[in-house]
Order: C-alpha cells, then sequence, then structure tokens
C-alpha cells in the first residue's frame, strides 16, 4: 500500500485534505447553533455525523487504492440500476422531503440516488466509450444508444422536483458526450444536436412557466434579493450578503458568526461559504475559490496524461462533476443567477455528496498512481 501511496498525486492529495478539515471544522462551526435550536440536537450533531460519512468513505478510498480501475466495471453498472430504480422508486412513492422526493431515510442516513448516479455514470461512460471507441468504425448512432440512459436519468430527476442536481447531471453527460472522439464528419451533428437540445430546455424555463413548480418558479426572481428581505425569494440570499459583509478582509473570528443564529437556515449546506467568509474572512474565501481552482487543474492534467480513454473520460467527468457544482454554488449565493440548492464539495455538509466527491477524488487519484506506474513500465522498456 505504501508503494500505491507514493505514486499518487500529491499536491491534489494536499489540497484535497486541507479542504476537506477545513470542511468538517466550518460544518461544526456554522451548525452548532442551529443543532440545538432548531433541530434540539447536540450543538456537535452535524459534525458527529459529517466525520462518519467521511470516515466511511475514507474506509472505501482505500479499497478503491488497492483496485485496478479495470475492476470497476461491474460495481458500476450494476450500482447505475440500482440508483436509476430508486429514482423511479421515489418517484412513484413520493417520498417528500424539503418540497421534493429526493431523498430515502435508513436510520440516521439520508440517501439520495440523484448523487450516486452523478458519480455511476461518469464511471459507466467511461467504461462503455472507452471500450465502444476503441472499435475501428464507431458511429454516432451507436454511441448515442446509452444516452437514453441518462436521459431517463434526468428527467426521473427533474420530476422529483430537483432542478439543481438535474441541471448538474446534464452538464456531466453533455460535456462528457461532447469531448468523446467523434470522427471530425461527426462532430457537427453531435455540437448542433448539443444546442438544440439546451435551446429547447431554456424555452421551456423561460417562456413554460406551467413546467415549473411555484417554488422553482419563484426562484427566477433572484436580482436584488435584499429589496425582497421579507420574501421567500431575497431572505436567504440576503442573509448571505450580509454574512459576508460582516466578514470583511480577515472576518470575525471562527465561531463568532451572528448569521448562522438561524438567519441563514442552511448554514451549514448550501450557505456555508458565507459563514466561511463571515467568520475567517475574504481572505481565506479568495484562498478556498484558488484552492479549488488548483484541485480542479490538478484533476484535469490528471484526465490528460491519462493512458486509455477510460480513466481519461472518469478523470474529465470529475472535473466537470466538481466545478459544476462550485460554480452553481457560488453564483447562487452571490446573485448572479437562480439560487438551485446545490453543496459545496468537501465543505459543506451532506452524507450522500460527501462521500461521491471523497470517493471519485481517489478513483482520480488511483488513476494518477496507474498513469505513474504505466509512465515507469514504458521508460524500463525503453533501456
Amino acid at each position: 500500500m505504501r508503494k500505491t501511496w507514493s505514486k499518487i498525486d500529491k499536491p491534489l492529495f494536499i489540497v484535497f485534505m486541507i479542504m476537506l478539515l477545513v470542511g468538517l471544522v466550518m460544518v461544526y462551526s456554522s451548525s452548532s447553533v442551529s443543532s440545538v435550536l432548531r433541530y434540539d440536537k447536540p450543538s456537535y450533531y452535524f459534525f458527529e455525523k459529517q466525520l462518519i460519512f467521511v470516515i466511511g468513505a475514507f474506509l472505501v478510498g482505500y479499497f478503491i487504492m488497492k483496485t485496478p480501475t479495470k475492476y470497476y466495471k461491474g460495481i458500476a453498472y450494476v450500482g447505475l440500476i440500482i440508483f436509476s430504480l430508486l429514482l423511479l422508486s421515489l418517484i412513484t412513492k413520493r417520498i417528500i422531503t424539503n418540497n421534493a422526493s429526493s431523498w430515502y431515510k435508513v436510520g440516521f442516513l439520508s440517501i439520495q440516488p440523484s448523487e450516486f448516479i452523478k458519480s455511476f455514470s461518469i464511471l459507466t461512460m467511461g467504461y462503455f466509450y472507452g471500450r465502444y471507441f476503441s472499435r475501428k468504425n464507431p458511429s454516432i448512432i451507436g454511441a448515442l444508444i446509452p444516452m437514453a440512459i441518462y436521459v431517463t436519468c434526468a428527467v426521473l430527476i427533474i420530476l422529483q422536483p430537483d432542478l439543481g442536481s438535474a441541471a448538474i447531471y446534464a452538464g456531466i453527460v453533455g460535456a462528457i458526450f461532447l469531448s468523446l472522439p467523434f470522427k471530425e464528419k461527426y462532430m457537427k451533428y453531435v455540437k448542433y444536436g448539443s444546442l438544440i437540445v439546451v435551446f429547447i430546455a431554456l424555452y421551456i424555463l423561460l417562456f413554460h412557466s406551467s413546467a415549473l413548480t411555484h417554488t422553482q418558479e419563484s426562484r427566477f426572481n433572484y436580482k436584488n434579493p435584499c429589496s425582497r428581505y421579507t420574501q421567500e425569494t431575497g431572505y436567504q440570499v440576503c442573509n448571505g450578503f450580509i454574512a459576508m459583509k460582516n466578514g470583511g478582509l480577515f472576518g470575525v473570528g471562527l465561531g463568532n458568526s451572528t448569521q448562522k443564529y438561524l438567519y441563514l437556515p442552511e448554514s451549514h449546506t448550501d450557505f456555508i461559504f458565507p459563514i466561511i467568509v463571515e467568520e475567517l474572512g475574504l481572505c481565506v474565501g479568495v484562498l478556498i475559490i484558488l484552492m479549488y481552482g488548483y484541485m480542479l487543474y490538478r484533476i484535469y492534467l490528471i484526465s490528460k496524461k491519462s493512458t486509455n480513454l477510460r480513466n481519461q473520460i472518469i478523470c474529465y467527468g470529475v472535473f466537470v462533476y466538481l466545478a459544476l457544482h462550485i460554480l452553481i454554488n457560488l453564483v447562487g449565493i452571490t446573485a448572479l443567477l437562480p439560487l438551485t440548492g446545490v453543496p459545496l464539495p468537501l465543505l459543506s455538509y451532506g452524507g450522500s455528496f460527501a462521500i461521491n466527491v471523497i470517493c471519485m477524488i481517489f478513483i482520480v487519484e488511483r488513476i494518477a498512481f496507474e498513469n505513474s506506474t504505466e509512465k515507469n513500465l514504458e521508460e524500463i522498456s525503453n533501456i
């Protein structure tokens, strides 16, 4: 195992660990008040649960690091089938939590199939297209066949309704599909087809409000949130603004946030970044964004260095997965786009999301190890 760890991407792992530790500290700080006042739990309640999720994910990560990526194939396809069926079951049984049927409650755990679908879709696309494009004459028709499964999953997520997760899922699948090495004669069809899909989606959202729930429709009223402080459409985002303004450059001190006193109901999940800025300052907030950028850069490099298309696709999928979560969360809490309730990777509280992000980063590190091993073997064979 020591040999495996010696060949991972160490800069990525260091940044990953720093972000994870900051996340654990801030989950405790941001949730300590709401745990007591809102949920009637001990102040460490959400921190304790998050720590359990992280430890569980690291145990899975240990086995990921020991197992070659070629052996993940069966688990990937079985996982996609199981969580697709769980998505369907959520819709048919209408298990409602927070105005959406997105979670299964299992003991103290809340399992969100839409998060696991993202990960298993990235993996299965890697395995299917990695093999498909190794053929002599891969056609665009054959490449579209598995897309029917992914489109169905996207529709099931929309029906929950969870537009934030659906947008990220569609973005992941679409970005991977557009990155595939189609022959030049097919690329124009792929690009035009993608543009048509995007325009249809935008048309439905902008001109057919009946396709949206009242809550979803109200989120499109996102500009100047503090002018609607007493309304649901402005209250949360405006309190996020107040938190960041309170923090200034250097923050009010760890644990000293005032906005976490139930002004921000989701202070430990979607709105953890404003609490970080309030307590630790804008300088730390900018540093976190830079660390996200560096982490994404390292993942992209690992993708480019991969010696087979399967691993390239998986790393690129993880890159898009994390990038979309970071972007949609930050533009939502700053009122640049509608708020969609998307958590921040490694910082926000969330069982299914935290487990998936950690495991996917371990998979990227396993690919980095395989890249290094194959490079060493190539160098030895050239001696």
